[in-house]
């Protein structure tokens, strides 16, 4: 059965660092429970999905609420890709049990 994982990419806008009023900042929080700032990565939210959809997710739902002030999240992309699969256990060996002579 397939099985998915599950990241969402928001775009928020915050007060500048130098007090020249805002700027927009991308958070990237992952299936591992992850939160990063990607904004390094680019300065549209079109160029991060393209980036995350080279990683094989895919844009599922997106929201906004442009009417939130400050320090609030104004986009949301919720993402979903397939999760890989889990490896196989790993065998144990089977035999007589060994025990060292000394």
């Amino acid at each position: 059965m397939l099985k998915w994982e599950y990241a969402l990419l928001v775009r928020r806008r915050q007060a500048a660092t130098n007090d020249l009023g805002w700027e927009v900042v991308f958070v990237w929080y992952g299936p591992d429970g992850s939160m990063v700032d990607v904004t390094p990565y680019g300065d549209t939210a079109l160029a991060h999905l393209n980036r995350a959809g080279d990683q094989g997710w895919e844009l599922v739902a997106m929201s906004e609420d442009p009417s939130l002030p400050g320090n609030n999240e104004l986009h949301r992309y919720h993402l979903k890709r397939p999760k890989p699969a889990a490896p196989p256990p790993r065998q144990r060996m089977r035999g007589g049990r060994r025990t060292l002579s000394g």
